[in-house]
């Protein structure tokens, strides 16, 4: 399922801005890509900067860190917003949310992946993850540039970003040494991940029907569902998460949580869960949203205990 032109080429980064702690916004195939349907128009569909329903140019836009540390205790962390592989609501569950990240003095990188939705069947369950791989891929290799510990590189996601996120730490390697493209031997495993009401399985009953049609279609085969179903994929090398969700989440289950903690806890991963009686699906940040608003100072402690940020 390989979709990455395999030609020798130069890596270079596209910056359209980085002075002063303003945004990047980097390329994540300057070489060009293959797999497309979309694409083929080469044009972004935006909604007044809120949300994306087609993403022709796949690109992680760079929030980085102005407060003062040394590399060692410099995080960063790739954020994926969700929108059920239909969209992606970049604002609420991208930009706010790295705005959130630099106060911790943590570097965040919004991923604009390409949608399931909009792409070719032949190329519909391989974009995201393609684009999420990448995207680690490219913050790992130019750690250094940007003062990043690459042993502190994270992933955050939000709805079916969480499933994408969860996609990562259960689908990742360490670098594809054959590979005729530099960029592509580097790893692309997370070292953590906080999964913010994240769709996990693509299997009955707990499944997001949407984000599971968007993803593998209408009939996909049982091979195809469980390799995204991410509770039946972690392994001895996933990465320790954090879970966030509410009991009375009707779009998203939380048994997706759930499962996901019980997998991670029964290959003795560290992890944490918290549920909250209210607060639905949806909330981003949640401020002024009830209990749930507490879920960012929640999040901060763990990453805390985790020797993440001070």
């Amino acid at each position: 399922m390989k979709i990455i032109k395999n030609q020798a080429i130069i890596f270079l980064l596209v910056l359209s801005a980085n002075i002063n702690g303003q945004s990047a916004k980097i390329d994540l195939y300057p070489e060009g890509t293959e797999c497309t349907n979309v694409l083929k128009q080469k044009i972004d569909y935006d909604e007044s900067g809120k949300i994306y329903r087609k993403v022709a140019n796949p690109q992680i836009w760079y929030y980085p860190s102005q407060k003062l540390k040394s590399v060692n205790e410099k995080t960063a962390v790739l954020i994926i917003p969700g929108g059920g592989y239909e969209a992606l609501w970049i604002d609420k569950e991208g930009v706010d949310v790295a705005k959130w990240l630099n106060g911790l003095g943590i570097s965040a990188f919004v991923l604009k992946h390409r949608i399931p939705y909009w792409e070719g069947k032949e190329c519909r369950s391989d974009v995201a993850l393609a684009d999420a791989q990448r995207a680690m891929r490219i913050i790992r290799k130019n750690a250094k540039k940007w003062e990043i510990n690459p042993k502190k590189i994270g992933v955050l996601g939000f709805s079916a970003g969480g499933h994408l996120a969860s996609s990562l730490s259960t689908h990742h390697d360490q670098g594809i040494k054959k590979s005729n493209l530099e960029i592509e031997k580097t790893g692309c495993r997370p070292d953590f991940s906080i999964l913010i009401y994240p769709v996990v399985t693509m299997k009955y009953p707990n499944v997001h029907m949407g984000s599971r049609k968007s993803l593998v279609g209408k009939m996909p085969s049982n091979e195809m569902v469980e390799y995204f179903s991410n509770e039946m994929q972690v392994k001895a090398d996933t990465p320790p998460a954090i879970l966030i969700h509410s009991d009375d989440d009707s779009s998203v289950l939380v048994e997706n949580s759930v499962n996901y903690y019980l997998a991670l806890r029964n290959h003795k991963i560290p992890a944490a869960l918290h549920i909250w009686e209210d607060g639905g699906h949806g909330y981003g940040l949640a401020r002024d949203q009830g209990s749930v608003k507490d879920w960012p100072n929640i999040c901060q402690n763990w990453m805390i205990q985790r020797k993440l940020i001070n």
